[in-house]
């Protein structure tokens, strides 16, 4: 009785061992060697998908709660330091084939990664994929080195630096604002072929020719690429100096100033039409006028000079009346604008006050006051111009004035700026006036005072001056006196 229940505890045991050890084998899948949907991985912000296909076996073996991660190997292929680059959901993949997509991380830059697939219930590791060239795009439009110049020069036995700007602004997006990005230049040898020379932020050239930077992309193509500079060595003489434009040339006044820049050097010189402008002498320079610019730049031992013809892109307009003007009362000033401004807009404005029910190109204007009208383009160039001028009432020339002034305060307010005599004493009456200086110097003998005396300055001093009047009808009626002329 003993034996048998002993013979029985043995063959159950071994029951559940065989039963154990075949779970654990049913437990077991291996999978297959990820094949790529791709040749070369060049991601970037606007694409960044790619796909994975792989078999496993057995689909039985899986347990519910499995997930395929995809890992990325560093860019020499090597998966010690691996990057988890994605993980599926709990039991989302049951069935082989499987395809997975996955994305690439922004510091991804390199010709030989690699990936494998592996799970988790049961664990199990597959073969790494072929290498391939992977790279993430983190800066892909074109920018700018050494401030746009096209041409620069360096004296014989010296060098010049070509530099990527920074940091960017404006259509410049810089890839020194992306730290992990690394460059390489190039000399161009032919119209459309070129030969690396070597890497870096920077470049000292020692020998002529044209040259540009990439950033380093490996084999995948990309638009992350600069301007192209000509060097030249000057043993003697002139070299020419590149001037460049910010905003290009014809430049959009509206988009304000352009900077003019030209090749480094030890010290500058700008002109305008063939004129110095003085304090310009940095090697850039603003400006939003259009005209010829020239530039001289010491290289040390030897110079360079540049010149660009700048052209503004500003609409042409004009307006009909002068800057001042005078009507009478009850009477207007028709004004009109003539432009060449794309969709043109008008504002009008009188004492800095906006008219706001004007919008046209024409105002017909009744009232005395200072008067701006600003032309604006909306289309194409955005950029405006404006106009100013004054309306005044007429003066009469002769008020009828009951009594003669004795003060005149000739200082260009309006007022009291001329002698005025009444009317029986001017033009037309035949009455001869005449003005004589505190020593007897007659200053003005006429037969048709207009009341315009003084014409001309007095040149006063701080002391106020005297003259005297002798006025004499053709009825031999005789007024005399004195005029104090003041500051």
């Amino acid at each position: 009785m003993y034996t048998t229940k002993i013979a029985n505890k043995l063959f159950f045991g071994l029951c559940f061992f065989v039963l154990f050890t075949q779970e654990q084998l049913n437990a077991q899948i291996v999978i297959g060697t990820p094949n790529l949907g791709f040749s070369q991985a060049c991601a970037s912000d606007s694409f960044n998908t790619y796909s994975t296909t792989f078999v496993f076996s057995p689909d039985s073996a899986l347990n519910s709660s499995n997930q395929f991660t995809i890992e990325m190997s560093d860019a020499d292929g090597d998966f010690s330091e691996a990057t988890v680059i994605y993980t599926s959901s709990q039991g989302s993949v049951t069935t082989s084939p499987a395809t997975l997509d996955f994305s690439l991380p922004e510091t991804t830059a390199g010709e030989n990664y690699k990936i494998r697939i592996k799970s988790n219930a049961p664990a199990a590791t597959s073969s790494s994929s072929m290498a391939f060239a992977a790279y993430y795009k983190i800066q892909d439009s074109p920018f700018t080195i050494n401030n746009l110049v096209s041409t620069a020069a360096y004296c014989s036995g010296g060098n010049y630096l070509l530099t990527i700007d920074n940091p960017g602004s404006g259509t410049n997006d810089s890839p020194l604002n992306y730290p992990s990005l690394t460059f390489n230049w190039f000399k161009e040898t032919g119209p459309t072929t070129s030969v690396f020379v070597a890497d870096g932020n920077t470049l000292s050239v020692i020998d002529g020719g044209t040259y540009f930077v990439e950033t380093n992309y490996g084999t995948c193509t990309s638009n992350s690429f600069s301007n192209r500079v000509t060097v030249t060595e000057v043993s003697s003489g002139e070299a020419e100096a590149g001037i460049s434009s910010s905003l290009g040339n014809p430049f959009c006044p509206g988009s304000g100033v352009t900077i003019l820049t030209t090749l480094t050097g030890n010290s500058y010189q700008w002109f305008k039409n063939g004129a110095v402008i003085p304090e310009a002498t940095n090697q850039m320079y603003e400006t939003n006028e259009s005209g010829t610019y020239a530039v001289q730049v010491d290289l040390g031992s030897c110079s360079a000079t540049g010149a660009i013809e700048l052209v503004s892109e500003l609409f042409e307009a004009s307006i009909n009346v002068s800057e001042v003007n005078t009507i009478e009362e009850d009477e207007s000033l028709s004004v009109y604008i003539t432009t060449t401004a794309n969709n043109p807009e008008f504002e009008w404005y009188l004492d800095a006050i906006l008219i706001t029910d004007t919008t046209e190109d024409n105002y017909e204007a009744t009232e005395s006051g200072i008067y701006k009208v600003v032309v604006s383009e909306t289309s194409g160039c955005i950029a405006s111009r404006e106009f100013t001028f004054e309306i005044n009432e007429a003066i009469d020339p002769f008020p009828d004035v009951e009594k003669i002034p004795n003060v005149v305060s000739p200082n260009g307010d309006g007022f009291n700026d001329t002698w005025i005599i009444p009317t029986k004493y001017v033009n037309g009456t035949d009455t001869n006036v005449m003005i004589m200086t505190n020593r007897g110097k007659v200053v003005l003998k006429t037969d048709n005072y207009l009341n315009n005396w003084p014409e001309t300055d007095l040149n006063l001093t701080s002391i106020n001056q005297v003259f005297y009047y002798v006025i004499t009808t053709s009825g031999d009626e005789t007024k005399k006196g004195s005029i104090t002329v003041v500051r």
